[in-house]
């Protein structure tokens, strides 16, 4: 199985995105990821979030979250940042599940990840991206604020494993830049054998974006 689109859903995350944050500043990324993360059917959600954060994101999530019949889990560093994310959320009417501690620790009991949104701006956020437990069915990364990020030299490939296939990534200028990436189903079986078809990647010079081409032998 894999990952299937659903513009119905997506358009319904969307709509009801724009009605939860169509005052707060930077809700143009909190509708798009909404839209994503409930168009892919997403059935394990998690973000990443830090005191100080922006709290549109997360109401996107949250609502997504409700039209997959999901979970949305938030990985915070600290107590601090728990007691500011569960009141910014309680404020907004949604909630989520809050894990504390190190990117190692919490994505330790997080098997089966379908969509995953980290901050770019905050020091070790590729950590999470090299941790996280993807699931078969394949899934979504995004880096929000990926404009003001601190490794410059980012690319998907560092941060995932040979075994992860990226059918395509693609830079946004929505808000402070969103990075994103589609990791495709993992393909389980034996090796390659003479004959058969195999996958190429492709990266465009001038946009960055990766593309992965199926090659018929």
């Amino acid at each position: 199985m894999k990952l299937v689109w659903s513009p119905e859903t997506a358009s319904k995350a969307y709509i009801e995105t724009v009605k939860s944050c169509g005052l707060l500043k930077q809700s143009s990324v909190a509708e798009l990821v909404s839209a994503m993360a409930a168009g892919w059917d997403a059935k394990l959600i998690v973000e990443t979030w830090s005191r100080g954060g922006a709290i549109s994101t997360s109401i996107g999530l949250a609502i997504a979250r409700n039209h997959t019949k999901g979970r949305h889990v938030c990985v915070v560093p600290d107590e601090d940042s728990k007691s500011e994310y569960e009141g910014s959320m309680a404020r907004s009417g949604h909630s989520a599940e809050i894990i504390v501690g190190e990117p190692e620790e919490a994505m330790e009991g997080l098997q089966g990840v379908d969509f995953l949104v980290v901050d770019s701006s905050v020091k070790g956020f590729a950590r999470i991206l090299r941790v996280a437990r993807l699931g078969h069915r394949g899934a979504v990364l995004m880096c929000k604020n990926a404009s003001s990020r601190v490794a410059s030299d980012f690319r998907w490939r560092g941060v995932l494993d040979r075994e992860s296939r990226i059918v395509r990534s693609v830079f946004l200028p929505v808000g402070q830049g969103l990075d994103m990436a589609h990791v495709g189903a993992k393909v389980e079986g034996p090796p390659r054998r003479n004959g058969e078809s195999r996958w190429i990647k492709h990266v465009d010079r001038k946009s960055g974006e990766e593309f992965v081409f199926r090659k018929l032998a």
